[in-house]
C-alpha cells in the first residue's frame, strides 16, 4: 500500500519532551502531572518523516540502540517485521511496540511526502472526516470542572463525551449527575481504566443504564479477557478496551473471547499505522467496529483510510501538548476531524525554537 523508501535514509533522529500537565490529573488506577512525547524523524530524498509515541524516554533509546539501524531502503511493512524479530529480547510488547510506532507513523509520512500526498491518501481514504468524542473527564477534577470541559466540547458540536470513574466510587454518582446535566442529549462514556474487581464492574453495569451511559471502557483490566466477556454480558451498553493492543495476539485474545463491542487500538501502542489497519483489519473480521485511542494527530489519516471507524479519541492532554509541540495541528469542526489535504504527509512539523525547554 505504502510507496517503499527507496531513497537511502540520510538522518534518524530521536528526541523526548516532558510538559507539565495544565492541572494535576487522575483516573481510576493512576495519578500524573506530566506527560513526555518520544518524537522520531526519518530523513530520506530531501524530506523528513515524524512519528512519535507517548511514552518513557526509554522509548527513545530503544529507538536508536534497535530500530534506527534498521532504516536504510525500507518500507514500513518490512520494518515492522524486521523491527519484531529484533525486539525479541528486548521484549516487543510496552515500550518495544512504542518504539515501533513511532518508527512507523514517520515511515508513512516520509512515504507519502516523497509522492508528494496526503497521508490519507496513500493509506487509501474511506471518508472525508472522522467522528471524535471529546475525552478527560478526570477523577481529580472538581465538579465544576467536569462539567465545564465535558459541556464545552457538547458545544462545540461534539455528539459524544467521556470521563474517569472507579477512584473514589462513593463520589462517582454524584460527578455523573453533574456530567450529564452539562451534556444534555450528547452520549455519555465512561472509562474506568481497569479499577474494579469483577463484582464492582457487574454492579456498575447495572447503575450506569441510570445515567444513560452507552460505552464503558475498562471496567476491569484489559488482559481479564473473561471478566470483560461477563461485563459486556450483562451490561446494556457497549464494553470496550483494546488501548493495550501491542502486538496482534492482544487484539486476537480480546475478539476470540467476545470480550469487547468495540475494539479500540492506540497508533502510537500497537505498531504505528501498520499495527493500526492490522487491528481494524481483525476487528472487521469479528464484525466489529474500530476506535482510535488518543494520539488524535497521529490518527487522523490512518482513521480516515478504515471502512469499520467508529470514532476517534480527542484527548485532553494530547490536544493540548499537540498545539505546544508541533505546526499543522488539525482542529475539529462540529465534532469531526478533517485530513489536511493540502500538506503532504500527515502534515505536522516539529516547533523547534518552542519545545526545546522541555527536552527531557
Amino acid at each position: 500500500m505504502a510507496t517503499r523508501v527507496d531513497a537511502s535514509v540520510e538522518r534518524v533522529s530521536v528526541s523526548a519532551y516532558t510538559i507539565p500537565t495544565d492541572e494535576p490529573e487522575s483516573d481510576g488506577t493512576l495519578e500524573w502531572d506530566s506527560t513526555t512525547i518520544v518524537v522520531v524523524e526519518v530523513s530520506a530524498g530531501g524530506q523528513t518523516g515524524l512519528g512519535y509515541t507517548y511514552g518513557p524516554k526509554a522509548v527513545a533509546t530503544l529507538v536508536d540502540e534497535k530500530l534506527a539501524p534498521l532504516l536504510t531502503g525500507c518500507d514500513p511493512g518490512a520494518f515492522a517485521k524486521e523491527a519484531g524479530r529484533q525486539l525479541r529480547n528486548a521484549g516487543r510488547p510496552g515500550i518495544g511496540a512504542m518504539a515501533m510506532a513511532a518508527v512507523d507513523i514517520a515511515l508513512w509520512d516520509l512515504s507519502a511526502r516523497l509522492e508528494d500526498v496526503p497521508l490519507v491518501e496513500l493509506l487509501g481514504a474511506r471518508r472525508d472526516a472522522v467522528p471524535l468524542y471529546g475525552s478527560g473527564g478526570f477523577t481529580s477534577y472538581s465538579d465544576g470542572r467536569l462539567a465545564e470541559q465535558l459541556g464545552g466540547w457538547v458545544d462545540e458540536g461534539f455528539a459524544r463525551v467521556k470521563m474517569k470513574i472507579g477512584r473514589e466510587p462513593a463520589r462517582d454518582p454524584k460527578r455523573l449527575d453533574a456530567a450529564r446535566e452539562a451534556i444534555g442529549d450528547a452520549e455519555l462514556f465512561v472509562d474506568a481504566n481497569g479499577a474494579y474487581d469483577l463484582g464492582q464492574a457487574l454492579n456498575w453495569a447495572d447503575r450506569l443504564a441510570e445515567w444513560d451511559v452507552g460505552w464503558l471502557e475498562e471496567p476491569v483490566p484489559s488482559d481479564d479477557v473473561e471478566g470483560l466477556w461477563s461485563v459486556r454480558e450483562r451490561a446494556p451498553f457497549d464494553i470496550a478496551a483494546g488501548e493495550y493492543v501491542y502486538v496482534l495476539a492482544d487484539a486476537r485474545n480480546l475478539l476470540a473471547g467476545r470480550a469487547v463491542d468495540c475494539l479500540q487500538a492506540d497508533v502510537t501502542r500497537c505498531g504505528g499505522i501498520t499495527g493500526f489497519l492490522q487491528v481494524a483489519g481483525l476487528a472487521a473480521e469479528h464484525g466489529l467496529d474500530a476506535s482510535g485511542h488518543c494520539a488524535p494527530q497521529a490518527s487522523a489519516h490512518v482513521c480516515a483510510a478504515i471502512p469499520n471507524l467508529r470514532h476517534l479519541e480527542w484527548f485532553h492532554d494530547h490536544v493540548r501538548l499537540d498545539l505546544m509541540l508541533f505546526d499543522g495541528v488539525l482542529e475539529p469542526w462540529n465534532g469531526e476531524l478533517e485530513p489536511d489535504r493540502s500538506r503532504a504527509g500527515h502534515g505536522l512539523e516539529l516547533k523547534r525554537g518552542d519545545v526545546e525547554r522541555y527536552s527531557a
